[in-house]
């Protein structure tokens, strides 16, 4: 009876063993585990936030591939697709032209902008095929010296435009402007008081063999970076 009684005292004093070392693991790994969690949530919170900002991408200036340098406006702009949507010009992240805008029209689209400051001065668009040319020639003799000029076309920018118009037009630096045609897609940036050709200037034929759109051309696109006036 002793024994037994012995014995069972023994195995209860195991047990009780037994009991606090599994209970001492337990009590381990749960802080094991807050302290990973705790190195873990302050890496990502700190470190790793740091990395993301690090990594962000540079936002440039109207979409342009890259930056232009010091001393420059950054411009980017497309003709009309046919004579469904009109042309974009933007200057310096900022939208000057477009048919969200609804400031864009059949023709010949212009945005007159300072070419000290990149201030926009005024927007306008001539209609070209059933419109009359004499607006057009009046808007281009007013405008001032210094003054950067971004044209580009919607539809049909050439049927009304005479010998006149298009001296005007090459006096701001077009080289191409003579050619302009029927339907053709034209891009130009150029400025009153230019010494030199631009270069500046994108054009593609209307021509029935290579049109993208029927009885269009394809969509031109132009960007760069326009040096400033001093």
């Amino acid at each position: 009876m002793v024994r037994a009684s012995g014995v069972f005292k023994f195995a209860t004093i195991l047990f009780v063993f037994i009991v606090a070392i599994f209970l001492t693991f337990q009590l381990l790994d749960i802080n094991l585990d807050l302290k990973l969690h705790d190195i873990f949530a302050r890496s990502t919170s700190n470190e790793g936030s740091e990395y993301f900002k690090s990594i962000k991408p540079v936002k440039i200036k109207c979409g342009l591939v890259r930056e232009c340098p010091t001393g420059h406006f950054a411009f980017k702009m497309a003709s009309g697709a046919a004579s469904v949507v009109g042309p974009r010009i933007c200057l310096e992240d900022k939208i000057l032209m477009s048919s969200v805008k609804n400031n864009v029209g059949r023709g010949i689209n212009i945005a007159l902008v300072n070419g000290k400051t990149g201030e926009l001065l005024k927007t306008a668009y001539f209609d070209m095929w059933g419109g009359d040319v004499a607006p057009l020639i009046k808007f281009l003799k007013e405008i001032e010296d210094g003054t950067v000029v971004l044209m580009a076309s919607f539809d049909d920018p050439a049927t009304k435009l005479n010998d006149e118009a298009r001296k005007l037009i090459a006096d701001l630096g077009s080289s191409i402007i003579s050619q302009l045609g029927f339907r053709d897609n034209w891009v130009f940036v150029g400025g009153k008081g230019i010494k030199t050709k631009s270069p500046f200037e994108q054009h593609i034929k209307n021509s029935a063999d290579t049109n993208k759109f029927d009885g269009w051309p394809e969509v031109l696109e132009m960007e760069g970076c326009i040096p400033q006036r001093i």
